[in-house]
C-alpha cells in the first residue's frame, strides 16, 4: 500500500525561500471567521408544563450538586431510565457545546459539551446499540476520553523505516518518544507545529503511518474546527486546525494528557451554573 493513502488530512507544499514566490503577493489562507458564542437553549415545544417543571427540579438539584462538589469534583445526573419525554426536555434544555467527541475501543463512548461550559453529556453504547450510560457530569473533559487513551496506546513504539525523502522524520520520532517517555501527568503540554517545521512529503507518510489515527476522536469548533485525535503512543495527540472553508491551516502533535483546546475552564464553568439557573428560573411554568 502507498504510505501516502495513510494521511487523513491532505498537506499542500509549496515552494518556500528567495525567488519563489514570483511577483505576486502570497496567497494566505483565510483565517476561520465565524467563532461559537454562547446561546440559550430554547424551552420545548408542545411539552406538559409538569414534566418541564420535573427537568427543571432534576437539573436545579444537579447544579446545586455541581457547584457544592467544585469543578473537578465531577458531579454526575443519571438520565438513562428516565422516561423519553423527560430526557428529551432535559436534552433540549441543555443544548449543544463547542466540543464532541466518540471513543472506537475499548468501549463505544460518545461526548458532547451541553451548551454550559464544563457540563457534559456522556453516553456508552453497547456493540448492539443498547444505552449502557446516559449521563451528566461535571468537569475540564469526560475521564471516559482519556481512560479509553490509556487503554488503547502504548508507552512506546519502535522507530519505524525511513524511506527515501525523508528529511527531519527521524528527528521528530525520537523527540516524540523521548517526551512521551518522560511525560508526567499534569505537565505542561510539548507541541511540535509540523506547519512551521521544514519538512517533505515523506516525512509527513512517515509520521502518520508511525503514529496513526486511532480511537479516541475530539472536535472542538469555537474558531473554525480543531480535530483531535489520539495516536498509538500513549499521550500523544494529532492536533489539527481548519478553517471554514475545511482546509488546514495548523498541524502539530502534542505530547500531553488531553490537548488545552478540548478541556472547559473553571472560569467558564462559573459562568454556565450562573446561567444555568437563570435559564432554570425562566424554564419554571405554572401548573
Amino acid at each position: 500500500m502507498n504510505p501516502s493513502t495513510l494521511r487523513p488530512f491532505p498537506i499542500s507544499v509549496v515552494a518556500m525561500g528567495p525567488g519563489s514566490q514570483g511577483e505576486e503577493a502570497p496567497d494566505y489562507l483565510p483565517m476561520p471567521r465565524g467563532m461559537e458564542t454562547f446561546s440559550q437553549p430554547r424551552l420545548p415545544d408542545n411539552v406538559p408544563p409538569e414534566v418541564v417543571n420535573r427537568a427543571a427540579e432534576l437539573l436545579g438539584a444537579y447544579v446545586d450538586q455541581a457547584e457544592q462538589a467544585g469543578f473537578a469534583g465531577g458531579a454526575t445526573l443519571n438520565l438513562r431510565d428516565l422516561d423519553a419525554t423527560l430526557r428529551d426536555v432535559i436534552n433540549q434544555s441543555l443544548g449543544f457545546g463547542e466540543v464532541s467527541a466518540f471513543t472506537t475501543a475499548p468501549e463505544h463512548w460518545r461526548v458532547q459539551e451541553t451548551a454550559f461550559s464544563g457540563i457534559w453529556r456522556v453516553l456508552q453504547v453497547a456493540d448492539d446499540g443498547a444505552m449502557v450510560v446516559d449521563r451528566l457530569e461535571t468537569g475540564a473533559i469526560p475521564a471516559a476520553l482519556t481512560e479509553a487513551m490509556r487503554q488503547t496506546t502504548q508507552p512506546d513504539l519502535p522507530p519505524p523505516a525511513y524511506p527515501d525523502g525523508c528529511m527531519n522524520a527521524q528527528a521528530l520520532v525520537e523527540e516524540i518518544r523521548l517526551q512521551a517517555a518522560g511525560r508526567k501527568p499534569g505537565e505542561a503540554a510539548h507541541i511540535i507545529n509540523l506547519t512551521l517545521l521544514p519538512v517533505s512529503d515523506a516525512d509527513l507518510d512517515t509520521l502518520y503511518g508511525w503514529l496513526g489515527h486511532r480511537d479516541v476522536s475530539i472536535l472542538s469548533r469555537g474558531y473554525g474546527n480543531c480535530r483531535i485525535t489520539s495516536t498509538r503512543l500513549h499521550n500523544v495527540w494529532w492536533v489539527q486546525y481548519f478553517n471554514s472553508m475545511d482546509a488546514l491551516i495548523l498541524n502539530s502533535i502534542e505530547i500531553v494528557d488531553m490537548p488545552e483546546v478540548a478541556l472547559a475552564a473553571d472560569e467558564d464553568f462559573s459562568d454556565s451554573v450562573e446561567r444555568l439557573r437563570e435559564y432554570l428560573d425562566m424554564m419554571v411554568e405554572p401548573t
